[in-house]
């Protein structure tokens, strides 16, 4: 992520630190931004993956493909996917 955003994943991706205590949702919007951007990036660690995946199925696999791809193309601009998502640009 660019160094100004204020979801860098240096604070939420694979720190080492147990920041489990952090994650809080139904405060305010920005406690529920800042602990759903801790919960994704718990969410991606490669160990959690390597199980959760072979275990989901072909339905809950596409679904969340689905839901995720859904919100991407909802809410950003073509130029912010290519540049942020694919990265080809």
């Amino acid at each position: 992520m660019p160094k100004d955003s204020k979801y860098s994943m240096t604070d939420y991706q694979h720190s080492g630190k147990d920041r489990s205590a952090e994650i809080a949702f139904g405060l305010d919007r920005a406690t529920d931004e800042r602990s759903l951007a801790l919960f994704l990036a718990r969410f991606t660690r490669p160990q959690l993956l390597d199980i959760l995946l072979p275990r989901l199925s072909d339905t809950e696999l596409l679904g969340l493909l689905d839901q995720l791809s859904g919100l991407m193309k909802k809410h950003l601009q073509e130029g912010e996917y290519h540049r942020l998502f694919l990265r080809d640009r």
